[in-house]
């Protein structure tokens, strides 16, 4: 759904100025989402304070600021360079939190990740040639990239009360308002000179409904299903899926400079995520339910200690939508993640 998307909006830009192809998506997606809560009877106001922040921190940073830079920079690239720069994203997001979250320690794989990273967006720029429209395009991507992350990152320092997909609709609501504003700011852009033509109206329902809807509720549930360090994984099968629909639909060439770049990334995201992703493949070659010393037992490369001799079978099990019991009565505690 995402690295479609990155066609849908190379098809739109040929008829619609960016920002206000951009405020289009977001605003369909808000109509979708606020449909959505009416129907399933959820939560609509914000309950805290920190909702609020955390419906302006998505609305301003995720999705305005973000999509702004995203469809301003794609202007200048073909759509599989704009989602492999947009990858740049997990690799730069722990030199951020280093900022923003207190307690948070870098290590010198991430830097050496983010290094190596960069030089694979620096590889794709040069390829380009001169310092022109090409490397305009390369510098709002990874400022879109740089955005993205840092309001990931901001996120984390707010609880949220409210529904999820309440969540989104009040945050696509904000990013379709700044959206506007900025198309109403630019010099270029009129909504008297779009061309309302079907391509131009099936990107924007493609991207509202699938890629933005779709794709928003998917990754969330798969955010809470397999934790954070496996979801950003999608942020490498996108730019996959971006070139092929690309070559196949609009005919954009794949180079050998491509995926040169989008392989450093993912080394730098690597080296950036060695440590969960070492468990991660430890989780994989091990054994599902293995015993170990101390009372304790691993169930998916969680680690649980039991309170009491019994362990209540119908609460231990993780990954099939169930997760370890917090209650009491025998019940397991998590304890660390081996």
């Amino acid at each position: 759904m995402w690295g479609s998307g990155f066609t849908a909006i190379e098809v739109g830009l040929d008829s619609l100025p960016p920002l206000l192809f951009a405020a289009f998506r977001f605003d369909t997606a808000a109509l979708v989402f606020f449909a959505l809560v009416v129907a399933s009877g959820a939560r609509l106001r914000p309950g805290s304070r920190d909702d609020i922040w955390l419906v302006l921190t998505t609305g301003v940073f995720l999705i305005g600021a973000h999509f702004a830079l995203l469809f301003l920079g794609q202007r200048h690239v073909s759509s599989s360079v704009a989602a492999i720069v947009l990858s740049f994203a997990p690799i730069v997001t722990p030199a951020i939190a280093l900022a923003v979250l207190p307690f948070h320690r870098i290590r010198a794989t991430d830097v050496l990740g983010l290094l190596v990273g960069f030089v694979g967006v620096a590889a794709i720029a040069v390829a380009g040639g001169s310092l022109g429209g090409r490397f305009a395009g390369i510098a709002l991507l990874f400022g879109a990239a740089v955005t993205f992350a840092f309001g990931s990152v901001l996120t984390q320092r707010f609880s949220r009360t409210l529904p999820l997909v309440s969540l989104q609709a009040w945050s696509m609501l904000v990013g379709a308002a700044i959206l506007h504003v900025g198309s109403l700011a630019h010099p270029s852009e009129a909504l008297s000179g779009v061309d309302w033509n079907g391509g131009a109206i099936a990107a924007i329902a493609y991207l509202g409904v699938v890629s933005t809807v779709g794709g928003f509720l998917l990754y969330f549930a798969l955010l809470e299903r397999v934790g954070p360090t496996n979801a950003s994984l999608v942020s490498y099968a996108t730019p996959v899926i971006a070139a092929v629909f690309g070559a196949a639909l609009l005919g954009e060439p794949i180079t050998v400079v491509m995926a040169l770049g989008f392989a450093l990334i993912a080394v730098g995201f690597a080296l950036c995520q060695i440590r969960p992703l070492w468990q991660l493949v430890r989780g994989l070659w091990g054994s599902r339910h293995a015993p170990i010393e101390g009372g304790a037992v691993r169930v998916r490369g969680n680690e649980y200690v039991l309170e009491e001799p019994t362990l209540e079978r119908s609460r231990v099990s993780t990954g099939q939508g169930y997760g370890p019991s917090n209650g009491r009565n025998g019940t397991a505690q998590p304890v660390a993640d081996d």
